[in-house]
């Protein structure tokens, strides 16, 4: 069962372009827009309900990308992918992707949450060019009791996961990279009128 979860996740990340543009960075309908918009809002409470000592990054940041669902997996070579909203001032401004390609040993396969908040507005632009990457030995914190009791920012970025199940020995976030698109009013509205009360 491993092996062929390992695989599914293989497929669906390298089919993704993993350091290429084979996935769109939004979702294509308005249905997968609102339901991704969803996907986060819940995914921010989780973290929020795990570690409540995140809540000055919430409140403090610039800004955040949350990513509901990064699936990674490999034999040897593998990769990662997912989807997610970026935030600024906590009003929604666009959907990003994140592509990882990795080479070493690994085995398995991972899904998990991740978000990276932005210190600042300097942070903050440099993720929304487009260009955005991690270098090579950058780690994330993996939240769990007490985990981000000492975290802080490093480059005017922070970054916590979860992890949603799966195997995976290899856990860095080095090597991911990031595509922005910015949303407009009308589009932010149309994805928030599902927002709860």
């Amino acid at each position: 069962m491993t092996r062929t979860y390992a695989r599914l996740l293989g497929l669906l990340v390298l089919a993704c372009g993993v350091g290429s543009t084979g996935c769109a960075t939004a979702p294509r309908t308005p249905a997968a827009r609102r339901s991704l918009h969803q996907e986060v809002l819940v995914t921010i409470e989780r973290f929020k309900q795990r570690q409540p000592q995140l809540q000055p990054f919430f409140d403090d940041a610039e800004g955040y990308a949350v990513f509901p669902s990064v699936a990674k997996g490999g034999m040897g070579v593998g990769g990662a992918y997912g989807r997610g909203e970026v935030f600024e001032q906590e009003q929604l401004i666009g959907h990003c992707d994140l592509t990882q390609g990795t080479i070493g040993f690994q085995l398995g396969g991972q899904v998990y949450s991740e978000i990276i908040f932005f210190d600042d507005a300097g942070a903050l632009g440099r993720f929304k060019t487009g260009n955005f990457a991690f270098a090579a030995r950058a780690s994330a914190v993996a939240l769990q009791a007490g985990a981000s009791a000492d975290a802080d920012y490093e480059h005017g970025v922070a970054v916590f996961t979860m992890t949603r199940g799966g195997l995976m020995y290899e856990a860095t976030i080095g090597g991911q990279k990031f595509t922005f698109r910015p949303i407009g009013v009308t589009e932010r509205d149309a994805i928030s009128s599902a927002d709860p009360e």
